[in-house]
């Protein structure tokens, strides 16, 4: 839910303690998130008219005009997100949330923003991708001294051109970014943009991912590429909300990249452009049509297509490890194993013992295993015909012909037609051709050590 909190109060000023009452009370209120639903779209007030972006499981921050400037009040601090129902982790972040509040501005205008540092440790906010005077580009001891811990700082620069962007520290980044320190920043254009469409829905959300052991609740900050939890906007399926859209919209989707590797996004049921990436708008002569677009560390992109086949599609990064969640690295592959023997052994010492992957890991979907406090389960999720066996960087498109325009609301689960479902066949099987089999045998020509050929065995 979102709150306002009140820093005038005895115990809010706990943390910004050297930040003075009449300094206080001269900025915009900071608005605090402690939910991790998707908020609706934050209409402009006042000011020049845009389309408003949803973000995935977060929400935009409220601003206010004070004399022409739009005015946003950031406050870095400890926070608890929930990364699915069942786990909760403790990071830092913005206004009550990892990632912070997206800010939507629009092209040309004067921004203040005001950044209050509740860390123990000092910080900085870069501002990835803005053109803006050096001294407000955000690299702690380079281009500004370090917010120390209880202060306020104030960044003061122009809007200057439309696109997709984000901000995250340059301050003990490894640190920082780690904890979940970061957010979404959408300039919208002022006019109408020959290479910026009218969107008919506009979501957003950031790839992050961290290394919390089962049972503990904070990131392990020196990990470097084995990460156990791989999420969007800190969320891990099933705790990613659905893309709720309407039959023929126009849709527009933003992604941006603050893990250490990359990530191809694939979508299915439709083709997509790449409309944009945080350098700009994508000229009309280079965009082709895809399913599928990498997104490299530290990058944005910005795909769009017409949702035009309704139905329940999956989005997700195509690395199959970015689709679970807490695993093992260790864990041994026992395919074709067969331990049965072993396992009655053991489970007269272990009652409780399971055999895993002897037949792959498709069980670990349906099995209802004991698991540690706050984690997650590997596989999980379950879907109208039974388990997903998914986790991670994995929500679905739900496209409706009856969502109404303007309506985020999950409408359920898609009700197919009759006879577009695949289903068994119970009719003859036709036999299945098979590569370089020759009369049901397979056939293959050997070569002995001296170079001479063999005979076919």
């Amino acid at each position: 839910m979102t709150s306002r909190r009140q820093f005038l109060t005895g115990a809010g000023l706990v943390g910004v303690a050297a930040v003075s009452r009449s300094a206080l009370a001269a900025l915009p209120e900071p608005i605090i998130q402690t939910g991790a639903d998707t908020q609706p779209p934050l209409a402009p007030p006042e000011g020049q008219d845009y389309n408003p972006v949803v973000t995935l499981n977060g929400w935009t921050a409220p601003w206010r005009m004070n004399h022409g400037v739009k005015e946003f009040h950031l406050v870095a601090e400890p926070v608890e997100r929930e990364i699915a129902p069942g786990m909760v982790a403790r990071l830092w972040g913005y206004n009550g949330q990892s990632p912070g509040p997206t800010i939507e501005v629009v092209e040309g205008d004067r921004l203040r923003i005001f950044v209050t540092n509740r860390l123990p440790e000092h910080t900085s906010i870069h501002w990835h991708g803005q053109r803006l005077p050096n001294g407000m580009d955000g690299v702690g001891g380079l281009t500004q001294p370090q917010i120390p811990a209880g202060k306020t700082f104030v960044y003061e620069f122009v809007a200057r051109r439309p696109g997709t962007f984000m901000y995250h520290p340059h301050a003990d980044e490894m640190t920082q970014m780690a904890m979940g320190m970061m957010g979404f920043w959408v300039t919208h254009p002022r006019d109408p943009h020959p290479l910026i469409a009218r969107a008919d829905r506009d979501f957003c959300f950031l790839l992050n991912a961290f290394d919390i052991e089962p049972g503990s609740y904070t990131p392990k900050v020196n990990t470097m590429l084995d990460f156990n939890l791989w999420t969007w906007n800190s969320r891990a399926f099933p705790g990613i909300d659905t893309l709720n859209v309407r039959l023929g919209d126009r849709v527009r989707v933003r992604i941006g990249n603050l893990t250490m590797t990359n990530h191809p996004i694939h979508l299915h049921g439709h083709e997509f452009e790449i409309t944009g990436t945080d350098g700009g708008p994508t000229p009309l002569t280079a965009r082709w049509p895809e399913i599928t677009v990498d997104v490299a560390v530290g990058q944005m992109r910005q795909i769009e297509f017409i949702a035009d086949e309704p139905g329940d599609w999956a989005m997700h990064c195509h690395k199959s490890h970015h689709v679970m969640n807490a695993m093992g690295h260790d864990v041994p592959t026992m395919i074709g194993v067969d331990h049965r023997g072993v396992v009655e052994k053991i489970q007269k010492l272990v009652p409780d013992y399971m055999v895993m992957g002897e037949r792959g890991m498709a069980d670990m979907g349906e099995m209802e295993m004991p698991l540690p406090e706050n984690t997650l389960p590997m596989m999980t999720g379950h879907g109208p015909f039974g388990p997903l066996e998914m986790g991670g960087m994995f929500t679905v498109l739900k496209v409706r012909a009856e969502q109404a325009p303007g309506d985020y609301s999950d409408p359920g689960w898609f009700a197919h037609p009759e006879g577009t479902v695949a289903h068994e066949w119970r009719g003859d099987t036709p036999t299945a051709a098979r590569a370089g089999a020759a009369e049901g045998e397979a056939a293959f020509r050997a070569r002995k050590p001296d170079g001479h050929g063999g005979h076919p065995h």
